[in-house]
């Protein structure tokens, strides 16, 4: 009869050293992949940290006038040289959110130092659109960061100067210059004109496939760690009984 070995066969001489070896292979196998799980934290936590931590970098030598908009740009915190154009050259953008209220973005197109071109200029978030307040005078810097524009397609509105998102390739057709097509998101409060500040988006989350490679190597140790042990069963199991068959 084959059934389940008495309990005191497992802990027969012979199997001392077998349950030993098993219980320093599982422990080692999940050490291992308890350290290659956090080798694979720490590549998404440094990721994550490069994405946010990006120095600031001055505009006309980020991007050349007339050159597409590159992923690198992207959430970019620069330097602006130039001056605003005139206040009338300025947009409200509708339908814009800020701490869960609807208003508008006030839009004003900045001519870039060295170039012909301006890029728009966000300088904050109203609850309603309006008149269009004054722009400061004179040649400044504005501190900001880089965004791509808006693809949804929107009308202009002429007569109160609004449109539904900052899309670049509509906004030239109302300008008497050229546009980057990009925009800048300023985080000056003194360009504000009184408008609440839109914080910048935060860089994307990191993919989950950084560090994959520790991550893969952690599942593969906790297998080996299953495999060792089900080995461990296996072989108690067939010894206790073989010894149990010798003693009947």
């Amino acid at each position: 009869m084959t059934g389940k070995p008495a309990l005191r066969s497992w802990f027969s001489p012979g199997l001392i050293g077998l349950h030993v070896f098993a219980i320093v292979a599982v422990v080692f196998c999940v050490v291992m992949g308890l350290w290659q799980a956090g080798a694979y934290d720490d590549r998404q936590h440094h990721e994550q940290a490069d994405k946010r931590v990006v120095p600031t970098v001055a505009f006309e030598s980020l991007w050349v006038a007339g050159d597409p908009f590159l992923t690198k740009f992207n959430h970019r915190p620069v330097t602006v040289d130039g001056e605003f154009a005139p206040a009338d050259q300025q947009v409200w953008v509708s339908g814009k959110e800020l701490d869960g209220r609807t208003g508008a973005w006030l839009l004003a197109p900045f001519m870039v130092d060295g170039t012909d071109d301006a890029v728009m200029v966000l300088r904050g978030w109203a609850p309603e659109t309006g008149d269009l307040p004054d722009v400061p005078s004179g040649a400044l810097t504005v501190d900001g960061v880089l965004e791509p524009g808006e693809s949804a397609d929107s009308g202009f509105d002429d007569t109160t100067r609004t449109i539904g998102s900052v899309r670049i390739p509509a906004l030239i057709n109302v300008m008497s210059f050229d546009l980057y097509s990009g925009f800048v998101i300023s985080t000056d409060e003194n360009l504000a004109a009184g408008l609440e500040l839109v914080p910048p988006p935060q860089p994307d989350d990191v993919s989950w496939t950084v560090g994959l490679r520790n991550l893969a190597y952690a599942l593969q140790w906790w297998v080996f760690g299953l495999f060792a042990a089900f080995m461990w069963w296996r072989m108690t199991v067939e010894t206790a009984r073989a010894s149990e068959r010798k003693v009947a």
